[in-house]
């Protein structure tokens, strides 16, 4: 009788196995491992398959709209493959941030970020505060262009460098309405780290990078290059609004210009004032940077890949911290970057290969470089980044500038100063000879907002003067006039990946 009931213990146990694995591979969905490519690439890339991702992980938990499909392998071009490989691709993004952030680290939305992953007909995708007309998170779109109809949400670069702009806005929410060019150029390339960091989170994808790149992680390569789908569905109409390859490559050659100098648009090879454009100078100093700090660590293995991803996002983080948000942004992240590297666990590891890549590319003069680490203030310390400061707490300034200009039914306009107390006398080089001088917070407000009026991103309703208002009815509108009690004053609407660039959209 004993033997008997070992027995059947046993085939309960055995039954219970086989019940338990069945229901692992059940929770198995198939999901990209990074962009799905140009889809007239050959071989097509080929999905992977990964465990069904949690989408309320703390600190930053998101929620995807509607009723999840049950998990499992889905096929290619389903709306159930697409569920789950943005799923997939968003929780990569918020697990990594996540674990590097400080606890009360919290979305600027509430507690859980909404993501819709088809809010209509448009090659766009967006992140709002909500409002305007927006319900708050992300927004994916889909259109159709030479008969093939591109989801953006289907793209985890894409994705990623969405839910990036809503890390950035709750790590530093001052920068959400700071009025001067780096500012929002900052918010994209951010954007794109995180969809780079995000990428090297896959197992399968870093041993494919290393492969492609021979450790050189600065060269072009499926990790470099960003968004290839939709780079390539804007370039069925407009082949010199977006790269040969890909939306945007990290890999690139720009070097600093005093934005306010730059046209506010130009071909994917120039660069201008436009935020997207712009930042893809800092981007590739910051491919530059993890691409030595991968050599640092000896020969390159998909664990020490992943090492790098994460010290470079904690340097980074801690760059964010400190750096007061004033006109010549970009240097003072990559001044502060540079503080942070001294304190512990990194000690001055990566002093000189985050001073060669920021100062070959500009963003950090001759004179800033070199000044650097001979005293100052100190750094937060690591338990602190991502936490608010009382400074960034109470909010920016906000300065009057003349209204006129943009044909708006007032004699002045008020915008949020780029205008924080400086702490690193640090600048981007010239090209002429040494350090630019520093731009004042009036002349970069100014500046930027010529710039918005010029590509008609301004939501100007009846605002807007009968015979000289400039209305812009096709455009994308990423900021809009609103009347407070102080007057006119410029808010920002959403923070777009800039595919719609290329396109008019059917209304205004």
């Amino acid at each position: 009788m004993a033997r008997e009931k070992k027995s059947r213990a046993r085939k309960l146990s055995r039954k219970t196995v086989a019940r338990r694995a069945a229901a692992t591979a059940e929770a198995r969905v198939a999901c990209w491992e990074d962009d799905p490519g140009d889809p007239k690439s050959q071989p097509p890339l080929a999905p992977i398959a990964v465990d069904a991702p949690s989408q309320s992980a703390p600190p930053l938990p998101f929620k995807i709209s509607g009723k999840a499909p049950a998990p499992s392998g889905y096929a290619l071009g389903t709306p159930e493959f697409r569920y789950y490989a943005a799923a997939a691709a968003l929780a990569r993004t918020a697990s990594f941030w996540g674990s590097l952030v400080s606890s009360g680290t919290h979305w600027q939305v509430g507690k859980v970020l909404p993501v819709e992953l088809d809010s209509g007909v448009d090659l766009n995708a967006f992140y709002t505060r909500g409002g305007f007309g927006d319900a708050p998170g992300l927004h994916f779109f889909h259109d159709s262009v030479g008969g093939r109809t591109y989801f953006s949400a289907d793209s985890p670069d894409v994705a990623c460098h969405e839910m990036g702009h809503a890390v950035l806005d709750a790590v530093q929410p001052e920068l959400f309405d700071a009025q001067t060019i780096e500012a929002p150029a900052f918010h994209e390339s951010f954007g794109d780290m995180s969809a780079i960091l995000s990428a090297l989170q896959v197992p399968s994808f870093r041993q494919e990078v290393l492969t492609l790149t021979g450790g050189a992680l600065n060269r072009a390569s499926r990790l470099s290059r960003l968004a290839e789908q939709l780079g390539a569905a804007i370039r069925v109409g407009h082949p010199d609004a977006v790269d040969t390859d890909c939306l945007r490559n990290a890999c690139n050659s720009f070097f600093y210009r005093d934005p306010q100098t730059l046209p506010p648009s130009a071909p994917a090879s120039q660069l201008s004032s436009e935020p997207h454009s712009f930042s893809r100078l800092f981007t590739g100093g910051f491919l530059d940077a993890l691409a030595g700090i991968v050599k640092l660590q000896g020969s390159p293995t998909p664990d020490t890949l992943q090492q790098a991803s994460i010290d470079i996002a904690r340097l980074l983080l801690g760059g964010i911290a400190t750096a007061p948000v004033v006109p010549d942004y970009f240097s003072q992240i990559a001044a502060n970057m540079l503080q942070f590297g001294e304190t512990a666990p990194f000690n001055g590891k990566y002093r000189d290969v985050l001073k060669s890549a920021f100062v070959r590319r500009g963003v950090l003069s001759l004179a800033s470089a070199t000044t650097l680490g001979l005293g100052g203030p100190q750094p937060l310390p690591v338990a602190a980044v991502g936490a608010r400061s009382p400074q960034r707490a109470s909010g920016a300034p906000m300065i009057a500038i003349p209204a006129a200009q943009y044909g708006l039914k007032s004699s002045h306009l008020m915008v949020q100063a780029a205008a924080a107390p400086r702490q690193l006398a640090v600048s981007g080089a010239s090209l002429q000879l040494g350090p630019l001088e520093s731009r004042g917070s009036q002349s970069a407000a100014e500046s930027y907002t010529e710039d918005l009026f010029q590509r008609g991103h301004v939501q100007v309703d009846s605002h807007a003067h009968k015979e000289t208002g400039l209305l812009h009815p096709y455009a994308f509108k990423t900021h809009a006039i609103v009347e407070e009690a102080r007057g006119l004053v410029l808010r920002r609407i959403t923070f777009d990946c800039g595919l719609h660039q290329a396109f008019d959209r059917s209304s205004g």
